[in-house]
C-alpha cells in the first residue's frame, strides 16, 4: 500500500510563474541584487586599482569579486526557475535547479582558484621582476574587506530566515571573499614593508581559498544530485517519529534523499496484518503527516507491510484469490463456499483464511463440522496455515 499525495498544475498553466515559496523568492531576489550592485563596484575598484597600484593580489581578489558577480546572476536564474511549482514533467518540483546551479558555481570557482594559483606561482619564479605596490592597494583592500564582511552578514541572515541552501552557500562565498581580502591586506602590507614577494604570495593564497570553497560547494551539490541521504541523526529522528505513530508496529526500511532545502522520505512500516485496508491507510496517513509536521521534509511515501518482508518467507509464489478459492472448494468439497465472504491473509509464505458463513445458508448450521474439516486440511496443506470459520448471525 502506498500513500502519496502530489498535485500537478495543468500544462496550460506551466508558463505562468508563481513561486512555491513567495517569501523565500522575494528575499533571495532582493539580497542577490544587493550583492550584484556591491560586486560590480568592488570588481571595478579592485581590478583597476590593482592594475595601477601594481598589486597582483588585489587583481586576483578583483577576479574573485567578478566570479561573485557571475554567481549572483546564476543565483537569480536558479531562484526563479527552482521556485516553480511541480508539473507533469517535474512531479517533485524544480528545486534541483538550485542544486545544479550550486554545482556549476562550485566548479567555476575551483577552476578559477587553480588558475590564479598557477599564475602566481609562475610569477614567483622570477623574483627580479617583482615590483613594489602603491599604498592605494592597501586602501582598496581595507574597503573591500569591510564591504564583503558586511555583505556576508546581511546575506546569511536572509538565508537563515528563509531557509535556503543556495543562499547560505552564496553568503559563505561572500565570507570567503572577506577572508581573501584580509589575505590581500596582509600581502600588500608586507610588500610595502619591503617584502615584495608577499603580494604574489597573497595572490596564491587567494587562489587556494577560492579553489577550496569551489570544490566544497561542488562536492556537496554532487552528493545531492546522486541522492545522498540525510545525516544519521536526522534519519534516526524521522525513524522515531514513524515508530511513535499509533498503529505502527515496526519499521524495517527507511530511505531519504535531499531535494535542495528539503528532503524526500520513503518508509516501510509494519501494522497488524488482520486490520482492514482502510485502517492501514489511516495509519499511513498518520505516519506521513507526523513526519511532515515535525521534520523539514517535502514529501513522504509510506508503504504498509503486514510483516517484515526482509526476513519473512516470500508470498509472491502463492496463488491469487481465484486460485485459493478453487483450492478450498476442491479440498473441502464444498462449492457453497463461493457464496460466502472469505478473507485471505498472505503471511510468511502461506495463507491464513477467515470464512464468514451467513446464518440463512446451509453451511451456517454446519459451522463446527466445517471448522473441524478445515483444521484437518491445514495439517498437510501446502497453501493454508490457518483457517477460521465464523458464523454470522442474522440481525433483526
Amino acid at each position: 500500500m502506498k500513500n502519496h499525495t502530489q498535485t500537478h498544475p495543468s500544462r496550460d498553466n506551466i508558463g505562468a510563474f508563481e513561486p512555491v515559496h513567495p517569501e523565500r523568492f522575494a528575499a533571495a531576489q532582493k539580497s542577490t541584487w544587493v550583492s550584484i550592485g556591491i560586486n560590480v563596484l568592488l570588481t571595478s575598484f579592485q581590478v583597476v586599482g590593482g592594475f595601477f597600484a601594481h598589486s597582483q593580489a588585489l587583481m586576483a581578489d578583483g577576479l574573485h569579486s567578478l566570479s561573485d558577480l557571475f554567481s549572483d546572476v546564476l543565483v537569480l536564474f536558479a531562484n526563479r526557475h527552482g521556485n516553480r511549482h511541480a508539473d507533469a514533467d517535474h512531479p517533485y518540483g524544480h528545486a534541483r535547479i538550485e542544486t545544479a546551479a550550486t554545482l556549476i558555481l562550485g566548479t567555476f570557482l575551483a577552476v578559477l582558484g587553480v588558475v590564479l594559483l598557477v599564475a602566481a606561482a609562475m610569477r614567483l619564479q622570477h623574483p627580479e621582476a617583482l615590483r613594489a605596490v602603491s599604498p592605494l592597494a592597501l586602501a582598496i583592500g581595507v574597503l573591500a574587506l569591510i564591504a564583503k564582511e558586511g555583505m556576508f552578514r546581511y546575506m546569511l541572515a536572509v538565508a537563515k530566515r528563509v531557509r535556503s541552501q543556495m543562499l547560505v552557500a552564496n553568503a559563505w562565498h561572500a565570507r570567503s571573499d572577506a577572508a581573501s581580502s584580509l589575505v590581500v591586506i596582509v600581502g600588500v602590507a608586507g610588500n610595502l614593508l619591503g617584502y615584495t614577494f608577499f603580494d604574489l604570495l597573497a595572490a596564491a593564497v587567494v587562489g587556494v581559498m577560492i579553489a577550496h570553497m569551489g570544490g566544497k560547494l561542488a562536492l556537496e551539490a554532487l552528493a545531492e544530485l546522486i541522492d545522498t541521504g540525510l545525516d544519521a541523526e536526522e534519519v534516526e529522528a524521522i525513524r522515531q517519529t514513524l515508530l511513535n505513530t499509533h498503529g505502527v508496529r515496526g519499521l524495517h526500511e527507511l530511505r531519504t534523499r535531499k531535494m535542495a532545502d528539503n528532503a524526500l522520505v520513503d518508509a516501510h512500516i509494519m501494522v497488524d496484518p488482520k486490520i482492514s485496508v482502510s485502517e492501514g491507510h489511516y495509519i499511513a496517513e498518520l505516519a506521513r503527516h507526523a513526519v511532515l509536521k515535525n521534520h523539514h521534509v517535502m514529501d513522504v511515501m509510506v508503504h504498509i507491510d503486514p510483516e517484515d518482508d526482509l526476513t519473512a518467507k516470500p508470498n509472491a509464489h502463492l496463488p491469487s484469490r481465484p486460485g485459493l478459492l478453487a483450492h478450498l472448494v476442491e479440498r473441502l468439497e464444498e462449492p457453497g463456499l463461493l457464496d460466502n465472504r472469505v478473507v485471505f491473509h498472505y503471511l510468511d509464505g502461506k495463507v491464513d483464511a477467515e470464512i464468514y458463513l451467513s446464518s440463512d445458508q446451509r453451511l451456517a448450521g454446519q459451522a463446527d463440522e466445517l471448522q473441524a474439516r478445515c483444521d484437518e486440511l491445514v495439517r498437510d496443506d501446502e497453501l493454508f496455515r490457518i483457517i477460521h470459520v465464523h458464523r454470522i448471525h442474522a440481525q433483526n
